[in-house]
């Protein structure tokens, strides 16, 4: 039985992406990348887009829907094609759903009668989404109490599953009947995030800085002028994108737009903490506000730092990356 692949998971701004560079270099690794914005032509600045090579980058025009099932597919294939060249495949990103639909699994919803989503649309044009969030809430709370009332596309989705199917879309996914992933890949999960949430944020508004400076505004005006992308997709939603979309419509001042995007990327980061408490056989590595890591007790460091070296793609032993890991961030 092979190693088990890395699933590098973490908060946004937390470090991820250098960390999965050096693995890669470190461990003759290949990076895919796991970020529903990324998957996106055109977004590049916005959504922190790395300069080293990542699969699934800017895979789909921003006029298209690619769902956690369509990364779970992609992914798995990925990991069969870069294990078949003898190199080690490395995820890593912050988009919480995709990891859950390839490790964990959702079942599978059936096909939806198209009519149905078109009453629901109908419906919203009449009296807006956040009548229809209180009905999806009355039906299937669980999933109302995560979206928000103006998320049209999730809502739209939450409710046509219900009403085709007569069965909340969260009891579809918390069944998570079998992983799409083959069953002989087995996944080490590790989270990196800094131990104190102002180091977090202070991070997440540096970057935010870093990203109007490099040109994000002109970067979603080009997405802007093509004429045939609108908030309900969601590369537009993103994070960053749907906030300077609304100031080239003229809603928001440049200041507003600046402060919604970092309330949004703190929301973001906060929710992205929330699903990892939750997530099963999850070890973490936490940071200091330099990004070192946290120096936890000697003998576990020696141990790791002694253990790494000698790991080979051979090996199966749960905890082959989080020694690893350790090694690599005490001799950075």
């Amino acid at each position: 039985m092979t190693e088990p692949v890395l699933a590098l998971m973490g908060p946004t701004a937390s470090g991820k992406s250098a960390l999965a560079e050096r693995l890669a270099e470190t461990f003759e690794g290949e990076l895919i990348s796991v970020d529903s914005a990324l998957v996106y032509r055109g977004l590049s600045i916005g959504a922190a887009k790395p300069d080293y090579p990542h699969h699934l980058v800017h895979i789909r025009d921003p006029a298209d829907v690619y769902t956690a099932a369509d990364f779970a597919r992609d992914a798995t294939a990925c990991i069969d094609e870069i294990r078949a060249r003898g190199r080690r495949p490395i995820l890593v990103g912050g988009s919480m759903l995709y990891f859950r639909a390839l490790i964990q699994g959702f079942d599978e919803v059936p096909a939806i009668d198209p009519a149905i989503r078109i009453a629901i649309e109908g419906e919203a044009r009449v009296s807006g989404w956040p009548a229809l969030h209180q009905q999806l809430a009355a039906v299937d709370p669980v999933a109302a109490a995560q979206l928000h009332p103006n998320h049209s596309q999730r809502i739209c989705r939450a409710l046509e599953v219900y009403r085709g199917t007569g069965r909340p879309l969260s009891e579809w996914q918390q069944g998570a009947s079998s992983p799409i992933a083959a069953d002989d890949i087995d996944f080490e999960c590790i989270a990196l995030c800094p131990e104190q949430r102002k180091t977090l944020h202070a991070r997440i508004e540096h970057r935010l800085d870093a990203m109007f400076d490099a040109g994000l505004v002109e970067e979603v005006t080009a997405l802007y002028e093509r004429g045939d992308l609108h908030t309900d997709l969601p590369a537009i939603r993103a994070v960053g994108y749907r906030q300077v979309w609304s100031f080239l419509e003229g809603e928001l001042s440049f200041q507003d737009c600046r402060e919604k995007v970092l309330a949004a990327t703190r929301q973001l980061a906060k929710r992205q903490t929330t699903w990892l408490r939750s997530w099963p056989e999850l070890d973490w590595v936490l940071t200091d506000a330099q990004g070192q890591l946290l120096a936890p007790d000697e003998s576990g460091v020696a141990a790791a730092e002694a253990a790494a070296p000698q790991m080979t793609a051979g090996e199966s032993t749960r905890g082959v990356w989080k020694s690893r890991i350790m090694h690599l961030m005490r001799n950075f």
